[in-house]
């Protein structure tokens, strides 16, 4: 540890910190725009000076070390005149533009112009014009307010890992940009708009939308995959403008993909806004009590073993633990979570929860990927991933298809084989995994949603037992999942019960009634045409058009909703504005119908459904917490590994941006799909 003096405050900080994370310590604020705590050091902007005791000018901060016994003046009047001319020097050529720029109100340039510059400037000169660069749909450039600061061209390649931004020329001609004018390809580059401290990268969908003090603001939780990203939801009156990250250094950091940010503007669109049944072959509008009781008449004599219910990717707890207990009380153990297939055991919660935990990535010291593209699949994932690497040798291997995941990774195989080869330590990644002190193991749901994926599953958890990645310190066997609703519908025991029916026996006429919960992600074609269908979601997309009665429901900015992320983390959402037109919250919808049922839910509050989530599972007690533990019990899920197929590998995510009905109703998102998604096939081919 090193003594420093910071303003007469006498703070210890570790040997090698920077004067600038001394000052910090000390509660001293250093202005800055190019230093970004999670980037590296890179000096461009010179606004971190301060004043060192015998040092003959002022230093920059974020780049210079500390020294024992260092005396420290950050408002000293040589600082304040250093840094008055460093802002005259950033304004020389900076538009007047705040009135028109998207970045006012949360721009770091006004703010520190106001608090550390000059109230007048000596230059008369024309502004230097820059021309604007095309960074794809998402980011807007206008890079004559660009300051050199490189944020965005830092993050790009170290975070994202996609290098495709830099800076051509010197002094005043210099330009950020990609050399050769195309879009981004990284599914985080929204994130270049948060770090940007001026208005030069700005949102494209938001532009000139609305000024950040009209905005309403509420902390929720994303549902876009399974990651959970902890996030904040801008809206104005009813209508959600924004979505932006908040910080949650165990999940997404502070970074959020760009999927999750933009597809917002699909809330907007193709939303089920009263209630429908079908008659004479049309779906006509209806009231709720036409709905219910054409549900009641249809369900009216009909044994529980002829109904079923899915669970859609999108929904909370709550709604599933209501529709469960309604399938209960009619006597049905048909149920289901997995729209793909996926041959999940859920006789144990470590079968399929990410046990690293996605902080506990940065731990490991060896990673196999099994079926998985986690690029595509989760992108704040796979930032983590790569951040480990980055920090020392961290050898990765996939099997499955080959594709670009932004650090190094050894493609092994694209099947079952490659895994037959490391179990019997054939192949030499076993021995990468078994010298390993925390090897993991990441198994996609492109591994297990097929008819061998019981036996895959079975697979990798012997080879995470026989290579050391289950020990009573470290659990290193870890389920990717692609949907937001799935763990919290497994750990609630949403699957078939004794006897029960699960997604494909309920196909084909399985049975008489099927009751939907935004569940759109399996070919309707299969549910037999005699099958009475009850779909209950918020956007009008592949189960609706099936239906035979539509109960719209509410997106999850519209209700205060508990979501288990794929590290088996329990989060809640809350309610930010209100659902369009009739469209109620799933669980009261669902209390509503049981009275009609003449089988009433036993609560009437959130505060009671709460209670009962708690009853069913302890998780759902342990919000926004995830305790760590290793692995002491090796026995595996069902499944026998010796009965492996052929087929390769594939992951359930082929269109990045239009997985859900949310983003399949974004016209942002179908704007994305059309450029990037014929880069995306050739690039796989």
């Amino acid at each position: 540890m090193v003594k420093v003096t910071v303003d007469g405050i006498v703070v210890e900080v570790p040997s090698g910190s920077t004067v600038l994370q001394a000052a910090e310590l000390a509660g001293r604020e250093i202005p800055r725009f190019c230093y970004h705590e999670r980037l590296s050091i890179a000096g461009n902007c010179r606004m971190c000076l301060v004043e060192v005791e015998k040092a003959p000018k002022p230093v920059a901060s974020c780049a210079y070390p500390v020294a024992d016994n260092m005396v420290v003046f950050t408002d000293s009047p040589m600082t304040r005149e250093a840094r008055r001319g460093v802002m005259e020097f950033l304004l020389i050529n900076h538009p007047l533009d705040c009135p028109i720029c998207d970045q006012g109100g949360e721009c770091d340039l006004q703010d520190q112009a106001v608090g550390y510059g000059r109230d007048h400037s000596r230059y008369a000169e024309n502004k230097r014009v820059v021309q604007d660069k095309n960074l794809g749909p998402l980011v807007k450039t206008v890079m004559t307010r660009c300051i050199q600061c490189t944020r965005c061209v830092r993050f790009a390649t170290e975070i994202a890992g996609v290098p495709e931004l830099g800076a051509t020329a010197r002094g005043e001609s210099m330009e950020i940009g990609t050399y050769v004018e195309h879009a981004l390809t990284s599914e985080l580059s929204g994130n270049l708009i948060d770090i940007c401290p001026v208005g030069a990268l700005t949102s494209k969908p938001y532009s000139f939308v609305t000024r950040p003090w009209e905005l309403k603001k509420t902390d929720s939780v994303d549902v876009m995959d399974a990651v959970g990203a902890s996030i904040r939801i801008d809206t104005r009156g009813a209508e959600v403008l924004r979505v932006l990250p908040r910080i949650n250094e165990d999940v997404n950091e502070e970074w959020l993909a760009d999927k999750s940010r933009f597809a917002i503007d699909g809330l907007k669109r193709r939303r089920l806004d009263t209630p429908w049944v079908r008659r004479d072959g049309k779906l006509r509008k209806a009231t709720w009590t036409e709905a219910f009781n054409a549900i009641a008449e249809k369900l009216h004599g009909v044994p529980g073993e002829r109904i079923g219910a899915i669970a859609g990717d999108l929904v909370d707890a709550e709604s599933v633990v209501a529709l469960k207990d309604l399938m209960g009380l009619l006597g049905s153990g048909n149920l289901d979570c997995r729209q793909d297939g996926a041959r999940i055991d859920g006789a144990r919660r470590d079968f399929y929860t990410f046990n690293t935990s996605i902080a506990g990535i940065e731990e490991a010291d060896a990673l196999l990927i099994v079926g998985s593209n986690p690029r595509r699949e989760a992108p704040l994932l796979n930032a983590r991933i790569r951040k480990r690497q980055v920090a020392g040798p961290f050898p990765v291997a996939v099997i499955g298809a080959p594709a670009e995941l932004t650090y190094d990774a050894t493609w092994i195989g694209d099947g079952p084989s490659t895994l037959t080869s490391l179990l019997d330590g054939s192949h030499e990644f076993a021995a990468v995994l078994r010298d390993a002190k925390r090897p993991m193991i990441i198994v996609g749901q492109g591994a297990i949603a097929r008819t061998d994926g019981a036996a895959v599953l079975a697979a990798c958890w012997k080879l995470a037992a026989q290579t050391g990645a289950l020990a009573p310190d470290w659990h290193g066997f870890n389920m990717l999942h692609i949907a937001a609703g799935r763990v919290g519908a497994l750990d609630l025991g949403f699957l078939p019960g004794p006897n029960g029916k699960n997604l494909d026996a309920m196909m084909g006429g399985g049975v008489d009634v099927l009751w939907l919960l935004a569940a759109d992600e399996f070919n309707m074609s299969r549910i037999g045409p005699q099958t009475f269908v009850v779909y209950q979601g918020h956007h009008g997309d592949a189960g609706a058009a099936r239906a035979d009665v539509i109960l719209p429901g509410a997106a999850y900015p519209e209700k205060n909703g508990t979501y288990v992320n794929t590290e088996g983390r329990a989060q809640r959402g809350l309610f930010a504005t209100f659902p369009p037109g009739d469209a109620r919250e799933d669980w009261k919808i669902l209390r509503a119908a049981s009275t009609v049922l003449g089988k009433p839910l036993p609560y009437d509050t959130l505060e009671a459904v709460r209670a009962r989530l708690e009853a069913a599972n302890p998780v759902f007690s342990r919000v926004g917490q995830l305790p760590r533990f290793g692995c002491s019990d090796h026995s595996g899920p069902a499944g026998d590994p010796a009965v492996l197929g052929e087929a390769p590998f594939v992951s359930p995510v082929s269109n990045y941006y239009q997985t859900d009905p949310i983003s399949r109703a974004s016209a942002t998102m179908a704007e994305c799909a059309a450029v990037y998604q014929p880069a995306l096939l050739i690039a796989a081919e």
